[in-house]
């Protein structure tokens, strides 16, 4: 006999957008992109057991200022799946530890929302795939399917349509945050156009000079909005790339940026460095998750 499940737990990986164009724009005002995006060792954290009544819990260096209500793309994950399986989804305690901070381009919210949906789906034995947990992802949000793969993708349309990005191997990364936070709605105000040309095809190799190589012939089409309200965002990619970084990027909308290294002990020193120089950034030596 199969031993009820009684708790279940998920890494909620932080998402980067290694390249991101924005290729056009729906009607409805959503704009359309190509990304190439991976995930990290690093991220938050979310923890369900079964309980009594409904708790929720927000822990970790980054929980100030979260709202446990029902604002919070955790409890709307929950919602959405007791609203589809009422007889199913019992009380529930959530506890989720935040270390991505808010506002930071790395998709913690839409992570988080994708490990609540994995952990509670298994909690409470609920008959969803991979695929059914991502339709039902992306009516909290674009992002959230892509965190619902959380392996290397190629995402379009919306960040709806995902394609396998193939196996890329745990590439060293350095992540750096400068700790302010810029609002995604106020970084396509300022986007000028929309109709940027779309990525080229992936890389055939996959180590890390390969990619950097790619990564050269690929943009992020928000970066220069981002300027505009977080100048620092220029200072924390020259720093990775003083470090030693293959490459350097802003992620997604900001303001996180991140390096891509040749090896692990590179990646850790470069991180020990700009520490160092600035104690008050969040800076991370990580790898790519496969």
């Amino acid at each position: 006999m199969t031993k009820p499940v009684n708790a279940a737990a998920e890494d909620a990986p932080a998402k980067l957008n290694l390249a991101l164009h924005i290729v056009g724009r729906r009607t409805d005002g959503y704009h359309l992109l190509e990304s190439f995006s991976v995930f990290t060792a690093f991220g938050d954290t979310l923890s369900v057991a079964s309980a009594d009544a409904d708790a929720f819990t927000i822990h970790g260096p980054m929980a100030a200022g979260l709202t446990t209500g029902p604002g919070n793309l955790v409890l709307r994950a929950r919602d959405a799946l007791r609203a589809l399986y009422p007889h199913l989804a019992k009380p529930v305690s959530i506890a989720l530890g935040k270390h991505i901070p808010v506002m930071s381009g790395v998709g913690g919210g839409s992570s988080d929302a994708a490990a609540a949906l994995r952990a509670l789906s298994r909690l409470w034995h609920l008959p969803l795939d991979e695929a059914a947990l991502a339709r039902i992802g992306l009516r909290l949000g674009a992002d959230v399917p892509m965190c619902i793969a959380a392996r290397p993708l190629v995402a379009r349309g919306i960040g709806e349509q995902i394609e396998e990005a193939g196996a890329f191997p745990p590439l060293p990364l350095v992540l750096v945050n400068p700790g302010v936070g810029v609002s995604t709605p106020a970084i396509f105000a300022r986007l000028g156009r929309s109709d940027h040309p779309p990525l080229p095809p992936l890389p055939t190799r996959h180590d890390a000079r390969a990619l950097a190589e790619w990564l050269r012939s690929t943009r992020n089409d928000l970066l220069a909005p981002a300027l505009e309200l977080a100048p620092v965002i220029g200072t924390a990619t020259e720093a990775l790339a003083a470090s030693g970084a293959l490459f350097a990027r802003m992620s997604g909308s900001g303001s996180t940026c991140f390096g891509l290294f040749g090896s692990d002990g590179a990646a850790e020193t470069a991180a020990a460095a700009i520490r160092s120089a600035q104690p008050a950034w969040l800076c991370v030596a990580t790898r790519m998750r496969i």
